[in-house]
């Protein structure tokens, strides 16, 4: 293929959709929150696709039926989208929330591209770890916890202080941002990318 005759034919208006995956749901005022991550898309030429954007009227408020459809209508979301913007910030814990790595991880399976971010400080696994447990160097060589639990620790990986989460969904996103907006611009630039690839 020559670059100099290349055209993009992609359908005039057509926008990559973008699941918004993340804790935010949690937010206070979260309707507010998947608004904003959308208005953010709709700025870069992306359609934002947020959890709460479902209507779940049919079952009881609480109930299982609830929880099951909750789920059913975002595995539908992220089935009808082009990528997944994840936020990986600490929630609850060390770690990311486990919905969204759930999430993340259905989307690797159906191909999605999947680009994470962070919101604040970027802190290696290891050491968000250390902060909420007693870690120590074993006989063995492995860092452990209380319990005698080793700890991930690929410090070499990515800068000084390694990996930020798990190494199945570090290693699991095309780029890692420091912001929402530059997540959003990664997967839109993915996405044209991929389309001038088809041609």
């Amino acid at each position: 293929m020559s670059s100099s005759t290349t055209t993009i034919s992609t359908t005039p208006g057509q926008k990559p959709k973008i699941y918004l995956a993340g804790p935010d749901v949690f937010y206070p005022n979260a309707v507010a929150r998947g608004q904003e991550l959308k208005t953010l898309c709709t700025q870069h030429g992306a359609i934002g696709l947020f959890p709460l954007d479902n209507e779940i009227s049919s079952v009881e408020l609480g109930s299982h039926a609830m929880a099951d459809a909750i789920r059913t209508a975002n595995m539908k979301l992220i089935s009808s989208a082009d990528g997944i913007l994840a936020n990986m910030t600490s929630f609850r814990g060390p770690s990311m929330d486990v919905g969204t790595a759930y999430e993340m991880g259905a989307g690797a399976a159906l191909g999605k591209h999947t680009v994470g971010y962070l919101k604040g400080e970027k802190l290696g696994y290891t050491k968000k770890v250390k902060s909420v447990h007693k870690v120590e160097r074993h006989a063995d060589g492995h860092l452990r916890d209380e319990q005698g639990w080793s700890v991930e620790e690929f410090l070499e990986v990515d800068g000084e202080d390694g990996l930020v989460d798990n190494l199945m969904i570090s290693c699991g996103v095309e780029k890692l941002c420091m912001s929402e907006e530059e997540g959003i611009k990664a997967l839109v630039d993915i996405w044209r990318g991929e389309q001038e690839g088809k041609q």
